[in-house]
């Protein structure tokens, strides 16, 4: 598997990062430890958890994993959602992150993690504190480089300059949901990002199992994490089955049918196909992560990929709309 540079950084990750949110939940440890194996096995060396997947279990599985491997791995946590009760048992404050960070350190049996991210924007603490705590604790070695998740564009802007302003480079990486269905990334987030020199690190690529072809329009799924998600949840089936979802869909199967490849691979490869995006691959089974690993190591066409694009074009939306009508009449592009 190919390595790109983590950011404006010197740090080289692989292509494709395994997700672990499955450890521990929908994987028991002994297929966790197959897929763990089977990606190392593939080249991969880019590994992502959370301090709250299966409530910490996601971390205790990897830190027996990683026993043998540690040196050749970089490994990513988050934290941000709650923990245990009371006030500093979530979010992103000094105090939240310190704890946070040393209990991740405790589960994952490791003395530094490579990539620490803030798992959401927290509305109750002020940026310059989140951005200066994950300055110490990088100059205390626990952390090496930082990351977020789940941030507006002016949001991750924001970070970086209450990050230049104590004097040091911010933040590498943004992890997003994105995938030839959820977008939105693309208005503001990916353009922020390239501007800035990070990474975005693609969360359900497969849009929750929509993309990978088991869903028919008007026959609601009885089971799987589509079946399971709540209306609030981004996998509801309310937000899945739409005319564009199913546009989108369709589009892809042709391409996936004349590639002879599956659709889950048309949807990963759509995401390597684009500038500064490292998709993470979660699977529940070792066999739905082989499929995932085939993703890599060949490239659409230039007209597949613009096939595929415009089958989930976004709308445009003002301002983008008028800026681009605006341009046109000035500058005549």
């Amino acid at each position: 598997m190919r390595c790109v540079h983590l950011g404006n950084t010197g740090l080289q990750v692989s292509a494709l990062s395994l997700g672990t949110m499955t450890f521990g939940r929908e994987s028991s440890e002994e297929e966790s430890r197959r897929m763990f194996n089977r990606y190392l096995e593939a080249g991969g060396n880019f590994i992502d958890t959370a301090n709250v997947y299966s409530n910490g279990v996601s971390e205790e599985i990897l830190g027996r994993l990683l026993e043998d491997h540690r040196e050749k791995v970089v490994l990513a946590t988050k934290a941000f959602f709650r923990m245990e009760e009371g006030p500093y048992g979530a979010g992103a404050s000094r105090k939240a992150l310190m704890r946070a960070v040393e209990e991740s350190l405790r589960r994952l049996r490791t003395g530094y993690i490579d990539l620490y991210q803030i798992h959401c924007w927290d509305l109750s603490t002020p940026i310059d504190e989140t951005m200066d705590t994950l300055r110490r604790l990088i100059e205390q070695g626990k952390v090496r480089y930082a990351g977020c998740s789940n941030f507006t564009g002016w949001q991750i802007v924001q970070s970086q300059r209450a990050a230049a302003f104590s004097g040091w480079e911010g933040l590498v990486s943004a992890q997003m949901q994105y995938s030839l269905i959820e977008r939105g990334v693309e208005y503001e987030v990916l353009p922020a990002c390239l501007d800035e020199g990070l990474s975005l690190l693609a969360w359900g690529p497969l849009g929750g199992g929509f993309l990978t072809g088991k869903y028919r329009s008007g026959e609601q799924p009885a089971e799987g994490r589509i079946a399971r998600a709540t209306e609030d949840q981004e996998e509801a089936w309310s937000k899945r089955a739409t005319k564009r979802n199913f546009a989108v869909l369709s589009a892809m199967e042709k391409v996936a049918k004349k590639r002879g490849c599956s659709i889950s691979q048309v949807a990963i490869n759509w995401l390597l196909c684009q500038e500064g995006v490292i998709p993470i691959v979660g699977a529940r089974t070792l066999e739905q992560l082989e499929d995932n690993l085939g993703a890599e190591g060949w490239v659409l066409t230039d007209d597949e990929f613009e096939r595929l694009s415009r089958a989930g074009s976004m709308e445009n939306l003002y301002p983008y709309r008028f800026i681009e009508w605006a341009n046109n009449r000035v500058w005549g592009k």
